[in-house]
């Protein structure tokens, strides 16, 4: 079955796949269904299977090219013209991409607009053999790019520095380009899971966490590691192994039909137990795949359950103002009997000059 045929057998009505320019779920959406990348387009699925893309001059060309759809060029502001289409149907509008604005749009035009939630998605988590072979190979693209920046030099270079230069062997080495904006928080940077590189010198006897993805075909990879820098105190060694610990058991709990929660708990006990439960205060892992941060979620209020072919970061973080942070994280793969780590590049603590 084709994207547009699965979703097709989930609808009750037809839905409308929709969101303003750069809402990135929205147009995510269409891409997965489509294969059409832009900022302005949108998608109407009918029950039977029949689909009709929708998209301004700017992507008409590419628009008409996508088999199995028939393709109308609307306006830039194309919500509108799309209710004018709909009007006196009851049509299904994915709630967390289409603002108010939207919804308004379709109700001025004598559509009968009906929230939806999570569909589009819930077909994304589960990828198919495609999808996780385009994975693999931006997973391999980022364990080569952290293979040959644990031979690079960091005492004395800024963290901005070094993100550049992650960012730029990523496209040096083939990328699209890079899945987020790459992290290098160094010491006390690093106590912040969502560090803001600066612009200091990395001194000696710190960890400094590199956390970095790139996109390979449209699909985003995700890997964080710690590094020492120079000599490191007990303490930060005892930290780091806690976190791999933590880590290790977190992967050994992802496999299909184990709720996100659970796995999630897996890691976070470890971690209780040995006092500095409040360091980690974020969750186990998410959904990665055509955006960074997809379903299902591993964390304590998760209310999904892992399938074969989910694919999802498993990444603890232990982060403690005034001594330092640490992140280890590796993007898997749930299947039969376990996962499968994308990410390979080595876990153990290494030293870095």
């Amino acid at each position: 079955m084709t994207r547009i045929e699965r979703l097709a057998a989930l609808l009750e009505e037809p839905l409308l796949v929709a969101g303003p320019p750069y809402v990135l779920g929205g147009q995510a959406n269409v891409r997965y269904l489509t294969g059409l990348q832009s900022s302005n387009a949108a998608v109407l699925v009918e029950p039977d299977a029949t689909a009709t893309l929708f998209a301004d001059f700017r992507y008409a060309a590419r628009g008409r090219e996508v088999p199995g759809v028939t393709f109308v060029e609307t306006a830039r502001n194309l919500v509108p013209e799309i209710g004018e289409l709909l009007a006196g149907k009851r049509v299904g509008f994915e709630e967390a991409h289409l603002p108010y604005a939207g919804y308004r749009a379709l109700a001025d035009a004598g559509a009968e607009p009906v929230p939806t939630s999570g569909l589009v998605e819930s077909l994304r988590a589960v990828k198919d053999e495609p999808e996780i072979e385009i994975m693999r190979r931006a997973s391999a693209l980022s364990d080569e790019v952290f293979g040959v920046l644990a031979a690079e030099r960091f005492s004395g270079r800024t963290e901005q520095e070094l993100v550049w230069w992650i960012e730029r062997s990523f496209r040096e080495a083939g990328a699209e380009g890079v899945s987020f904006p790459a992290i290098v928080a160094a010491g006390e940077t690093a106590t912040s899971p969502h560090a803001v590189p600066g612009d200091q010198p990395i001194e000696e006897g710190v960890l400094v966490v590199v956390d970095a993805g790139c996109v390979l075909d449209g699909y985003c990879s995700d890997c964080t590691r710690t590094f020492a820098v120079g000599e490191i105190s007990e303490r930060l060694s005892e930290i780091y192994a806690l976190c791999l610990e933590a880590q290790l058991a977190g992967l050994e709990a992802v496999q299909p039909g184990v709720h996100g929660k659970d796995a999630d708990a897996a890691a976070r006990t470890l971690i209780d137990h040995a006092g500095l439960g409040e360091a980690f205060g974020h969750g186990l892992g998410h959904g990665v795949g055509i955006q960074i941060h997809e379903a299902p979620s591993l964390r304590i209020e998760s209310t999904d359950v892992l399938e074969s072919g989910n694919v999802v970061s498993v990444e603890p973080g232990i982060y403690l103002p005034g001594e330092g942070g640490v992140r280890i994280e590796d993007l898997v793969l749930v299947s039969e009997g376990g996962c499968e780590r994308l990410t390979k590049f080595s876990k153990e603590l290494i030293t870095v000059s």
